[in-house]
């Protein structure tokens, strides 16, 4: 069918564009696809592959970070050659296969075919990711003006999208995968897999229909100046290479996911900083989307502790008979979708009624008190591990409250921050300044398997940087440390950048 322009559609959800809902419905199946298979990642390395923890987090953290780098490309292939459109579609393709040979790979995890398998898949994921992700999250925005004040609003309600597609696909995944028989993690990657194409499929449907600004234009089109010459399909395997390339010599030699995003961005930065089209406001604007993006760093390196230490954390230190039955430790990580679905509604409505009364704190105060509530959710922990009792677990709401300030806190942070991005963004930078603000993501989710790579065992102390840690109290101590000053450095500086955000 051809992408025509076609007039606004007169139809509204609560008071937004129905296309915000198509985005949020691709979104939510999507995050079905990752979270699912990320709640049981790592407990399939050391149950099925028999992975040690510290090899396991480091695999993890170089996955998961390259997951986050990737949107560099895809963005910038995006804004050149394909538009949002057809990125999102041969990305959601990638992924779904990426989780169906994941499927084949938990299918014989006990032969050498099983471990090339995870590669490929995994592989597949960082790709295909890389083109789904900094597009669907950049369209949210140009549905509406640039002045238009439910900026902020959408992208929460966009945020519950992903949010309801974690927990469908954590409880799903870990009710299916998660049984102790290391044959049964195959089941969750198949799940993944189908869900991936079940997003895919509705974007397709309706995207024509809902796509559109609030001038009634299409979004998302292939650029007009796009050149005529498109090398990028063939480039495709050359891009699936380089992450396999990537993640073995990352796990397997030296981590270099820690230092390869940022020379990207530092890169990124000097390139937009260059173009003399920008004005001095805009290279101001974009300084600030580059601070902010620092300071998430520590938020989400301690907040991705919930897919490695603290899964490992619930498998073996924390109660988990309830009513006679024994939860699966994938499914502790469903507390933070569960609270963002249910608290999210309520920060909308409190950062509304702020607004309407000229209260509302700017973004990066909003965001310094996601890292102090990511803090508090660290400090909870303390006492629950201070003094163990030999043979007593620690109860399981411990962990609740920590996930309810960790979700609290996400949502002062992850959701605004897409909405800064998008509003302080140049437009023909849009994308690439997206997948910039998630290569902060691409540091702080190798630095959060490097974390948890030194999560301690009994009689098995582990030291960073001169800080021993013979328990996990000294352990969470050290988030609550990093979270804590990372919030304050932020709260300092935020006058300073509401300034140069104009």
């Amino acid at each position: 069918m051809s992408e025509t322009l076609k007039s606004p559609s007169s139809g509204k959800i609560l008071g937004h564009p129905q296309g915000l809902f198509l985005l949020f419905t691709t979104e939510m199946w999507e995050r079905f696809s990752y979270y699912g298979m990320r709640a049981v990642l790592t407990l399939y390395f050391t149950q099925a592959l028999l992975y040690d923890k510290a090899l396991a987090s480091n695999f993890y953290g170089g996955y998961t970070s390259l997951i986050y780098l990737t949107p560099l490309i895809g963005g910038y292939i995006a804004d050149k050659y394909w538009g949002n459109r057809r990125s999102i579609l041969v990305g959601g393709l990638l992924m779904a296969l990426g989780q169906f040979l994941l499927f084949c790979s938990g299918s014989m995890y006990d032969q050498p075919l099983g471990n090339l398998l995870l590669y490929i898949g995994l592989g597949g994921m960082i790709v295909g990711n890389g083109f789904f992700k900094p597009n669907i999250s950049s369209m949210v925005g140009t549905l509406y003006d640039p002045a238009d004040r439910r900026k902020d609003t959408a992208y929460t309600i966009f945020y519950m999208g992903i949010n309801l597609g974690s927990f469908i696909g954590q409880t799903i995944c870990a009710v299916v995968g998660n049984t102790g028989d290391p044959k049964d993690f195959r089941w969750a990657f198949l799940a993944c897999s189908i869900a991936m194409l079940l997003g895919t499929f509705i974007f397709q449907w309706g995207k024509i229909k809902y796509l559109i600004t609030w001038k009634g234009e299409p979004v998302g089109l292939t650029p007009p100046d796009s050149p005529k010459v498109k090398p990028i399909y063939w480039s495709l395997p050359l891009l699936f290479f380089a992450g396999l390339g990537l993640l073995w010599f990352d796990v397997n030699a030296y981590p270099i996911l820690l230092w390869l995003p940022l020379v990207g961005g530092i890169l990124s930065l000097i390139i937009i900083l260059l173009d003399k089209s920008l004005t001095a406001k805009e290279r101001q604007q974009v300084i600030v989307i580059y601070v902010v993006s620092f300071f998430v760093i520590f938020f989400w390196a301690a907040f991705e502790q919930a897919g490695a230490s603290l899964t490992f954390f619930a498998d073996e230190q924390v109660d988990r008979e309830l009513f006679g039955l024994t939860i699966p430790p994938a499914l502790f990580q469903n507390f933070n979708p569960f609270f963002v679905v249910t608290c999210a509604p309520l920060m909308a409505v409190v950062w509304t009624f702020l607004g309407n009364r000229g209260l509302e704190p700017s973004s990066p105060y909003k965001m310094s008190i996601g890292l102090t509530l990511l803090c508090i959710g660290y400090l909870i922990m303390l006492p629950a591990v201070k003094d163990p009792v030999p043979g007593v677990k620690v109860s399981a709401g411990y962990l609740a409250a920590l996930y309810f300030f960790h979700s609290v806190g996400e949502l002062c942070l992850s959701p605004i921050g897409l909405s800064l991005v998008n509003q302080l963004a140049p437009t023909k930078y849009s994308s690439l300044l997206m997948a910039v603000w998630f290569l902060a993501n691409v540091i702080a989710n190798k630095f959060a398997g490097t974390l948890s790579s030194f999560y301690p065992e009994a009689g098995k102390p582990t030291v960073l940087l001169g800080y021993q840690m013979n328990n996990l109290y000294d352990f969470f101590l050290l988030f609550v440390i990093m979270s804590g000053v990372a919030a304050v450095l932020l709260f300092l500086l935020s006058r300073r950048l509401v300034r140069m955000m104009h």
